[in-house]
């Protein structure tokens, strides 16, 4: 289980390195075009490696958890970055949880523990000291992609978790249907909002070849292998590691200050993501433990119930 959570926290480590690799290398203002080359590119790698369509309804369920996972998400996440200072993008995504949350008590009964919300609401406090800065007014656009993007990757999670997988497909392929829907969406509003690709030097291409490969592709197949097999909560707590992940490189890498209060937010932050990970844990050694009065579909049903609101903070 610990091999399990450290593989699946390597998903967020990558995303927290995506706004180094976007700046240092990769031409600006062109978050259309950085979208797609990170979506389609791994996608129909994936497809490659998998060798499994979607068949009857997976056709249209895969083209909405693309649109809502990739193809939405990605282009609004980083026009918010590009849009909003101080990383407040990344304090609305770390409220990702709590959209899980309710989306999940609407549409399947879900109804989540005071401890989940509270360790939600102290995660995002702490991402938000870490990555908060002192700026000037909010753009209202930035502010409205920050939430529809949140939005759109917390109610993906939960069809995802609603519709479950075929018979026989595993993460791979799903991934892989997601990340080229998404990437067909995104292709025709790169071309006509952002016109023709722009010229790339080493650096850049570089630079996409790990958004593409790396940040995407492996990190996502790792994301949904973890979502099948850990708790909820245990994937939900480790978004954290996007924003904080972020910060070190850019310390280490880019010459940035820390201050106390942002090293005391990655405490909070980071706590939080342990603690989460400690009561998901305790709470299954519970369930497996009073399994025996239940039913195997009610034991299904409760199982798919614990597992709805996982994968929200993205970076």
């Amino acid at each position: 289980m610990g091999a399990l959570i450290l593989l699946t926290a390597l998903a967020p480590v990558s995303w927290g390195t995506t706004y180094a690799v976007a700046t240092e290398f990769l031409p600006p203002d062109r978050p259309l075009f950085t979208a797609l080359v990170r979506a389609l590119p791994a996608g129909l790698l994936l497809l490659a490696l998998a060798r499994v369509r979607p068949r009857g309804a997976w056709w249209w369920k895969s083209a909405v958890l693309g649109a809502l996972n990739i193809g939405a998400f990605f282009p609004l996440l980083f026009l918010s970055a590009y849009r909003l200072p101080g990383g407040m993008a990344a304090v609305v995504g770390s409220v990702g949880p709590l959209f899980v949350a309710g989306l999940a008590a609407l549409l399947l009964g879900e109804r989540p523990t005071v401890r989940t919300l509270l360790t939600a609401v102290v995660a995002a406090f702490g991402v938000s000291l870490v990555v908060l800065k002192a700026a000037g007014a909010l753009d209202g656009l930035g502010v409205l992609a920050a939430l529809a993007s949140t939005a759109s990757m917390s109610t993906g999670t939960v069809l995802t978790k609603r519709w479950g997988r075929p018979d026989g497909v595993g993460p791979l392929a799903l991934t892989g249907w997601q990340l080229t829907a998404g990437g067909l969406l995104i292709a025709p509003f790169a071309v006509l909002v952002e016109g023709a690709p722009p010229a790339l030097d080493a650096p850049a291409v570089g630079g996409y070849l790990y958004l593409a490969l790396a940040n995407t592709a492996l990190a996502y197949w790792l994301w949904f292998r973890g979502i099948g097999r850990l708790t909820a909560t245990q994937v939900t707590f480790l978004g954290p590691l996007s924003p904080l992940t972020a910060a070190v490189v850019g310390w280490a890498a880019l010459g940035q200050a820390l201050t106390p209060v942002q090293m005391a937010g990655m405490v909070l932050a980071f706590g939080a993501t342990v603690v989460g990970q400690i009561g998901a844990g305790r709470r299954v050694a519970r369930r497996v433990t009073a399994g025996e009065s239940f039913s195997s579909s009610e034991m299904k049903r409760r199982k798919d119930s614990m597992d709805v609101t996982g994968a929200a903070l993205r970076r």
